[in-house]
């Protein structure tokens, strides 16, 4: 059964669309755990029993690493099906609604998502939260496909074709103006879900996520950006130099933020 086989229309909230979908959990259960590698050793470098925060944590490989560093690891999914699976990784796991994150202010010394952003109906809110429940001078990771990519081979109607792919050079070129001149009325991008017989990566994507527009909430909220890169997995040091030199890193790829809370 493929993930658009459990959900052929969408209810009025997207994130009913995870909540019981046992198919989406089976996808994430066969993923390569390799695939979390970068993320999940750049948020367990906040150090051995500092207490992490996975949000959208799926079924727990990202828990399971964090553990195996010696941090305090914590997930929160939509996904009931997924949070029951998670829950034999980690035991501090539990399903919350997409929005408000259940714990106080600064309660982590270190909180991260990986391919959560594009799914959330309200991103601002999503990063505000994010950076919230971390403490000041704690770590953020935020990981998403750049949906603006120009350059480079896409898998999502966004990004493949000289047409679409120079629409999207102008999209980054305008949002870089729009941060610049009007920081305040920067919004992202929504876009429609794909529903087709057969899933293709991130079809049941909502947001147009980009490496700029991630960077900028986070600053808006009280984070320094570290670093932001086009490659979210392992790869040879030179090569991930070569390919985050330039700034045509903002438009390749994905989009990899590492920022700490002032």
């Amino acid at each position: 059964m493929s993930i658009a086989d459990s959900k052929p229309t969408l209810p009025d909230s997207h994130v009913q669309t995870y909540r019981q979908n046992q198919a989406y959990t089976d996808v994430l259960d066969g993923w390569d755990p390799a695939f979390y590698a970068k993320y999940a050793a750049t948020l367990a470098a906040v150090g051995p029993g500092k207490r992490v925060i996975d949000v959208g944590c799926g079924v727990g490989q990202v828990l399971k690493r964090l553990q195996e560093a010696g941090c305090d690891a914590w997930g929160v999914d939509v996904s009931e099906t997924s949070i029951a699976r998670a829950r034999q990784e980690c035991p501090n796991v539990q399903v919350y609604q997409g929005q408000r994150l259940p714990f106080p202010d600064g309660h982590f010394a270190g909180g991260g998502a990986m391919n959560v952003l594009e799914h959330v109906e309200e991103p601002e809110s999503f990063i505000a939260e994010l950076v919230r429940v971390v403490q000041p001078g704690g770590r953020i990771v935020l990981s998403s496909p750049n949906f603006l990519r120009f350059f480079g081979p896409g898998y999502h109607p966004r990004m493949i074709g000289l047409r679409n792919k120079w629409a999207n050079y102008r999209r980054l070129i305008a949002r870089k103006r729009r941060i610049r001149e009007d920081p305040s009325a920067v919004r992202f991008e929504r876009i429609p879900p794909i529903i087709r017989p057969e899933f293709h990566p991130d079809d049941d994507a909502i947001i147009a996520t980009n490496p700029l527009e991630m960077a900028h909430y986070l600053g808006l909220n009280g984070c320094e950006i570290e670093r932001v890169e086009c490659t979210d997995r392992v790869v040879n040091p030179l090569l991930e130099f070569l390919l985050n030199a330039t700034p045509l890193r903002y438009g390749m790829f994905n989009a990899f933020i590492v920022a700490r809370r002032r």
